[in-house]
């Protein structure tokens, strides 16, 4: 089979894009062939403004039902699939929108939202990020709202998450649980990056790794290319295996400083918790319509056709049908 049509009729699902959304982006969606993505629509935000977001995604699916549909199950990816549309995932990168109240997940469950981060960067109700200068793990409200989402069937994102607190969370679960998107700290030493052990554990408890390519977390930083992330992969999937990985670019694609400002304070304002400078995408893989670079370069490696489409899609697929049900 050649690039093109391996590309062309597999499904491909990035879990993880936080971009400036508008319809050049949904166009540019359908221009990489991207069949679905878990697309952030909550942060830093709570019950109220999370609402809102999710009142403005609703718009977009009526005024951009040509390029973009709502997912609340796999066979929604699948239609998209052979609609030529791109499958949104509505997902939170933090449970601040739940407050505190357990009642919250159903009724963001009912809007379509289907990934949830259990806490991004710092402390909430929930448990620690991994810029949290102390750990303190799941805390009891946590284990309810784990629990809960089990039951509504929302997915346990753990990308930002500390690491006991992560530890906490695989092992609560009843459910397979992700690291979205997350790179190794094998290939460089960063607070967002996770051990070999950490990554082994997920994986041998039925839980799920999207790797991102975020640059100031790959080994050459800015300098990094497609095969840099490739290689990020390939060493994840030495540990996992490659059932268990798949894609999470984080693509911030159209946003400037100011958002990224934003999300590298806590609660959007509060004290710096990290540094990233310019950030920029890896050489042959700059916007989300590249995405069939990355096809290529999976065979410019020499995989086979079967690990390619695993992990540009299948695996995710099956996780989020295990995780959602039917």
């Amino acid at each position: 089979m050649s690039n093109s049509s391996l590309h062309d009729d597999a499904i491909i699902f990035d879990g993880l894009i936080i971009s400036n959304w508008d319809r050049n982006i949904f166009a540019d969606m359908r221009r990489g062939g991207l069949t679905g993505a878990n697309c952030t629509c909550s942060i830093w935000e709570g019950f109220r403004d999370t609402m809102i977001n999710i009142g403005r995604w609703n718009r977009w699916f009526d005024e951009f039902g040509d390029l973009i549909i709502k997912a609340r199950s796999v066979s929604d990816i699948r239609q998209a699939k052979k609609d030529g549309k791109t499958a949104i995932v509505l997902g939170f990168q933090n449970t601040s929108a739940f407050e505190d109240r357990l009642d919250f997940i159903q009724v963001f469950k009912d809007c379509g939202v289907g990934v949830v981060q259990m806490t991004y960067n710092t402390q909430n109700l929930v448990g620690s990020g991994c810029y949290e200068s102390t750990d303190s793990g799941l805390s009891d409200f946590g284990h309810e709202v784990v629990v809960e989402m089990n039951r509504v069937g929302i997915l346990c994102d753990l990308s930002h998450v500390g690491s006991t607190t992560s530890h906490d969370v695989i092992l609560a679960s009843q459910a397979p649980v992700a690291y979205s998107h997350c790179l190794p700290k094998g290939l460089k030493d960063h607070p967002r990056n996770k051990t070999d052990d950490e990554l082994r554990f997920i994986a041998e408890k039925g839980g799920f790794i999207g790797v991102t390519m975020f640059t100031p977390f790959l080994r050459r930083g800015p300098e990094s290319g497609i095969e840099d992330y490739i290689e990020a992969i390939e060493y994840v999937i030495n540990i996992a295996g490659e059932n268990s990985v798949g894609i999470g670019t984080d693509f911030t694609q159209g946003y400037g400083d100011e958002f990224m400002e934003w999300i590298t304070r806590d609660k959007g304002y509060a004290r710096r918790l990290t540094e990233f400078g310019p950030v920029k995408f890896p050489d042959g893989f700059s916007s989300i319509g590249d995405f069939p670079n990355l096809t290529q370069g999976m065979e410019k490696a020499g995989w086979s056709e079967s690990r390619i489409c695993k992990v540009m899609g299948e695996n995710w697929i099956r996780v989020l049908d295990d995780v959602w049900g039917g």
